[in-house]
């Protein structure tokens, strides 16, 4: 196949990860991986150099990013860690269809209604030596954190994807396209 071709269609892959870096439930960073080391491969491994090494440590630093600002999204609204183990399980069942079937949406909506109601639940329970009422608002502060951070998070994680993108275009479009 032409290098041209394989350059366009990991370009293509790369799109879709910088979009599932902020869509919940399609691949993000891991796809850009992905698509770099389909091009290594195409290439024989010859062009791996510093640009490449960089990538992979934007990339592995976007995963680790994404983890924090859930954790200090939390925090900063005194949620517990019942909230974020609670937020996990949620998307889960959302993405696997264990919550009520939505009408639009499907496992995506699944998934952030999921997190939302999980991390509700989990505070919920942790609180249990409050009354009902303060459990309830805890329980919403915890869920505003949660969702502040994951959007944050995915912010973040986009920006980081977006410059892996350009720093591999940048450091391979003159091997495809010589001046």
């Amino acid at each position: 196949m032409d290098l041209t071709i394989i350059y366009w269609i990991v370009l293509a892959l790369m799109a879709i990860g910088i979009v599932g870096a902020v869509v919940p439930g399609l691949p993000g960073t891991s796809l850009i991986l992905v698509a770099i080391l389909i091009w290594c491969i195409a290439t024989g491994f010859t062009n791996i150099g510093l640009p490449l090494v960089f990538i992979f440590a934007v990339l592995i630093l976007s995963a680790v990013v994404q983890y924090i600002a859930v954790y200090f999204g939390a925090k900063q609204t005194g949620a517990s860690k019942w909230s974020q183990y609670g937020a996990i399980a949620g998307m889960v069942l959302g993405f696997v269809g264990l919550l009520p079937a939505l009408p639009f949406g499907g496992p995506l909506v699944g998934i952030l209604f999921g997190a939302v109601l999980g991390a509700f639940i989990g505070e919920y329970v942790y609180r249990k030596n409050l009354n009902s009422s303060q459990r309830i608002k805890q329980s919403l502060k915890a869920c505003v954190g949660v969702v502040v951070g994951t959007i944050i998070g995915n912010i973040i994680e986009a920006l980081l994807a977006i410059v892996a993108v350009a720093v591999f275009i940048y450091s391979t479009w003159s091997l495809v396209f010589p001046t």
